[in-house]
């Protein structure tokens, strides 16, 4: 999902590196193909309280808004309307444009304190939360409430957000990041999509297909680009990749295992197909590998 972000306040990188995930994650398990956005705005509390007065007529900070542009029909949410999310592509976005979403950053830290965990945790929180209003759910009475709140643990669980931990993403999450990100590939000539999920040190995950070239020369695969959109965001350390395809087991290329190979030589390589999962150590697929320490 693209977050579209406004930052009013300044806030540390593995707020939106967390957040960046969670909605990631969300996509996948509310079924949504079609590519979608959503705009995000952290800001203080006296921001979200005039908004707050102004569009609910409540004089008072919260700690999150949500502002759908999907109109859903009762018991419908989005991944059961794929066709009426057209109606909401924007152009400029190339997405499905959800809405927006307005978190309060000191309701984020308050209640991070009161809690008693990360304030990373209580964003991601606020912010599956808020799309989980904006993908059609609500909780006005309690069987909605109980639909909302399962859906909701179910996005923050895969990406480690549990009563225990503070978000550590599974390599079950992982996969079905990559088999997402399988969706979008462009493979006109090979026919053979791949799609690539790279988990940073930070938490972060970049997601990647293969978009092959009338070339063929140009062609990219989704492991390099994955690799190098983190790269581009400043992201130079991962700690663990999964690729995904269908028809048979998508080892990496050599390309992309000496490009792997050049920030990450232990990186754990996931794959999953048709045909099951598996995984190896990076070293395991290019022994005696070659890299920047042979050059100092």
């Amino acid at each position: 999902m693209k977050l579209i972000w406004t930052l009013d306040v300044p806030v540390e990188p593995v707020w939106t590196a967390l957040m960046q995930c969670a909605a990631d994650y969300a996509c996948v398990c509310e079924g949504i193909s079609r590519p979608c956005a959503a705009a995000v705005r952290l800001c203080d509390d006296a921001a979200i309280r005039e908004l707050n007065a102004a569009h609910r007529g409540i004089d008072r900070s919260t700690d999150v808004l949500s502002f759908p542009l999907m109109d859903y029909a009762p018991g419908q949410t989005a991944g059961t309307c794929g066709n009426a999310l057209a109606e909401i592509y924007d152009d400029e976005v190339n997405a499905c444009m959800l809405g927006d979403l307005v978190i309060s950053t000191g309701h984020v830290t308050a209640q991070a304190e009161e809690y008693g965990h990360s304030v990373q945790r209580e964003a991601a929180y606020l912010l599956v939360h808020g799309l989980c209003h904006l993908f059609g759910y609500d909780h006005i009475d309690p069987e909605d409430q109980r639909r909302m709140r399962a859906m909701e643990e179910k996005i923050l669980g895969g990406i480690g957000i549990t009563r225990d931990g503070d978000g550590t993403v599974s390599d079950e999450t992982l996969r079905a990041l990559a088999r997402s990100a399988r969706e979008r590939s462009y493979s006109p000539y090979s026919r053979y999509a791949v799609g690539a999920a790279l988990l940073c040190a930070d938490g972060r995950v970049f997601q990647g297909c293969n978009v092959e070239n009338a070339s063929y020369g140009a062609t990219m695969c989704a492991e390099r680009t994955a690799v190098f959109k983190a790269v581009s965001e400043g992201e130079a350390e991962f700690t663990a990749i999964a690729i995904a395809a269908q028809g048979s087991a998508p080892w990496p290329c050599g390309l992309c295992r000496q490009v792997l190979n050049e920030f990450a030589p232990d990186i754990r390589v996931l794959i999953t197909w048709e045909g099951g999962d598996d995984e190896a150590p990076l070293s395991a697929l290019l022994p005696h590998g070659f890299g920047p320490k042979d050059l100092l």
